[in-house]
């Protein structure tokens, strides 16, 4: 089985490369060059050793050419010259091949593929141009910092990484496969779908299936991020998903989808395709670092030539004190500062951040330009039915009317939905019990889609749905005072009952909230959200109950799937950026149009892996909260990144420009910079 890759954008050369699975492979001649090294820490505190050394023996007193210890080993080597001189620069030049061969070799190719102005082009050529203006340890400290900056930014990537290669651990091996009475481990692409599979207490679920045989408790945190193990059984909670951890009993699940079209692998599909999908800001950074280098190494060749002409044509007396060397020195710590790794590292890096930590928090985040526009929501939309209630219908009230009796009512609407799948359908079945159902003759369902649906039970005419379809088949009776059953109860969804054109009464099927729902409409004003809205299918009664009780500012009540869709058109606006929450399953259109279609436990629904930007991996509204906070916290990192880079970076060329700075200024300009915006970008990570 092939690999899973992550994409991560690269260094100043503008490249990707791809990050696998089990290994970490750079392809392109890149400044990450150090992972070619087996210990590119062991490399940079060997070269780091020497570069101290060199640095002692440069600077302290005891190695001076007039102290009795240098002139005791001139004595002993027969060297009249400066001895120390010769040690210090040994020791420099060790420290400088530990460190910077591999640099030099990578500038090299480069070049030779034609990416002349990649980073490893600019420390080489600031590196040499200090050794031939007789600042050694200052090239020494070019290629040794540029080295720890590199390994400080190989290690931020790979922390921030591990939130999302942690998902690589989901990935099930083996499945153990019943097979003519027998138990067999295969790999689970070998599995077909229907058959039977078997997971012991502690092993992790390879398919998704409906649990035939067992109880137990699942652990589902890898998948959806909910810490609190779920109880699961062939009677409640059957359905389990590939990633799930069996912790209790022994368990035999029928296989419903292949391990291609499982939830593990739709996951981890989502999660390489996240990296790939840019933001605004992040496409603009690699265009910026494009340009840039060319420009500014043009400008340090202007710098380095230009005043020395100037002052050699036109004021030859100060040509002699700022010659060639010091525009040269000049030019060369402009070069170095100049890098822009700070920016084309570090931005990528935050959203890559931003998208683990949101996955930590059960959150799927499609791509970096989603996390944009999360952080940038000013109006949240929600469906109603198994996005802020819970879905599941239970018969509250049964309403008869003109003479009819509530278990009447009830056995006929039953009856009449008895072919439909719809979660009404479920609910009447479950309220209405009858053991002579069996025997009754029901002909001709029809669906009416939007409406509701009509059926001949026993020779009679039944209609049983919305208001709509009273008014539509002007049913007898509905809307006539007199009933009390056609008054429009004030909570829940209504099912009016027709027979042979006569109102017979209506059914009140409720749906509770769920428990975080009116904590998170909370949440989410105190987060700036301008405007909450509320889309449903449901009644004006029952939608304005649900809005009052969980402070919903706007609800539209009585929709079809095309009203969403036209709903949510009137809101969007280049100035208003939308959000729209969904279960994914009903709401395909309408998450599709909304600038960022988040599904809402949908991890099982394939509408809503393919149609959602955003896919919420439990039924929990509140990690919208959590996605948005991400998303906020991750644009900051992202732009307090640039501002730091270039601020801190053209003042620095500014300076050295003007002969104010100096190349160990330019270090820090680069790399100190560099690392600085790394652990800001790391953040993201920290809840």
């Amino acid at each position: 089985m092939e690999h899973e890759h992550i994409h991560c954008g690269c260094g100043c050369c503008g490249h990707e490369h791809h990050h696998e699975h089990e290994e970490h492979d750079c392809h392109e001649d890149h400044c990450h060059e150090n992972h070619e090294e087996e210990n590119p820490l062991k490399k940079i505190l060997l070269a780091g050793i020497f570069f101290a050394a060199a640095l002692l023996i440069e600077h302290l007193p005891i190695f001076s050419s007039e102290s009795a210890l240098v002139q005791s080993l001139s004595k002993n080597f027969n060297y009249s010259g400066d001895i120390t001189r010769i040690i210090f620069g040994l020791l420099y030049l060790i420290s400088y091949l530990i460190c910077g061969r591999d640099v030099i070799k990578g500038a090299i190719r480069n070049i030779h593929n034609g990416n002349i102005f990649g980073e490893q082009f600019l420390m080489t050529v600031a590196s040499v141009g200090a050794i031939f203006v007789g600042e050694y340890a200052e090239a020494v400290a070019v290629m040794l910092f540029y080295n720890i900056g590199e390994f400080i930014q190989d290690y931020a990537v790979d922390r921030s990484r591990e939130s999302i290669s942690a998902l690589m651990d989901i990935r099930p091996d083996r499945a153990t496969v019943l097979r003519d009475g027998k138990a067999i481990v295969v790999s689970p692409e070998k599995v077909a779908i229907g058959e039977t599979i078997e997971v012991k207490a502690g092993e992790r679920i390879p398919l998704d299936g409906n649990i035939i045989e067992g109880k137990s408790f699942a652990d589902t945190s890898a998948l959806t991020g909910e810490s609190v193990p779920r109880e699961v059984s062939e009677e409640f909670n059957k359905e389990v998903l590939a990633g799930f951890v069996n912790q209790t009993g022994l368990l035999r699940i029928r296989v419903t989808k292949s391990y291609g079209e499982s939830a593990v692998s739709r996951i981890l599909k989502l999660t390489e395709k996240a990296s790939e999908v840019k933001a605004k800001s992040e496409k603009f950074i690699g265009r910026f670092a494009k340009v840039y280098t060319p420009i500014v190494c043009i400008a340090a060749l202007a710098v380095a030539v230009l005043p020395s002409l100037f002052l050699q044509f036109f004021m030859p007396e100060l040509f002699e004190k700022y010659g060639w060397s010091v525009w040269i020195y000049r030019a060369l710590t402009f070069l170095v500062v100049s890098c822009p790794c700070a920016l084309v590292i570090s931005v990528p890096l935050a959203f890559f951040c931003g998208i683990g930590s949101a996955s930590k928090s059960g959150v799927l985040i499609k791509g970096s330009n989603f996390v944009e526009i999360l952080s940038k929501a000013k109006t949240a939309v929600f469906d109603k039915t198994g996005t802020l209630t819970k879905g599941i219908f239970d018969v509250s009230e049964v309403n008869p009317a003109n003479g009819m009796t509530a278990d009447e009512l009830l056995a006929i609407a039953t009856h009449a939905e008895s072919y439909s799948n719809h979660p009404i359908s479920k609910s009447l079945r479950k309220a209405h019990h009858c053991v002579l159902c069996d025997a009754l003759k029901i002909l001709d369902p029809q669906e009416i889609t939007g409406f509701g649906i009509r059926a001949k039970v026993e020779g009679k005419t039944v209609l049983a749905g919305n208001a709509k379809l009273m008014v539509q088949e002007k049913v007898e009776g509905f809307g006539d005072q007199a009933n009390e059953g056609s008054k429009e109860p004030k909570a829940g969804t209504v099912v009016h009952v027709a027979v042979d054109g006569k109102y017979a009464g209506n059914i009140v099927i409720s749906d509770s909230e769920k428990e975080d729902s009116k904590q998170t409409i909370h949440d989410l004003k105190k987060l700036g959200i301008r405007q909450t809205v509320m889309l449903t299918g449901d009644g004006e009664a029952t939608a304005q109950i649900v809005a009052e009780n969980l402070g919903i500012d706007t609800v539209y009540a009585d929709l079809l799937p095309e009203d969403k869709v036209r709903k949510v058109e009137e809101l969007i606006s280049p100035t208003n950026t939308l959000i729209f929450v969904g279960d994914g399953i009903n709401d395909s259109p309408v998450l599709a149009r909304a600038d960022a279609g988040i599904a809402m436990g949908a991890l099982g629904s394939e509408a809503a892996i393919e149609a959602a930007d955003v896919v919420i991996m439990d039924d929990k509204p509140s990690r919208l909260v959590d996605a948005i906070k991400i998303s906020r916290r991750t644009m900051n990192a992202v732009w307090q990144n640039i501002y730091l880079s270039i601020g801190i970076k053209v003042a620095i060329m500014l300076l050295s420009a003007v002969g104010i700075g100096n190349m160990w200024l330019a270090v820090f300009g680069d790399v100190g910079v560099c690392v600085l915006a790394v652990v800001n970008s790391a953040r993201v990570l920290k809840k």
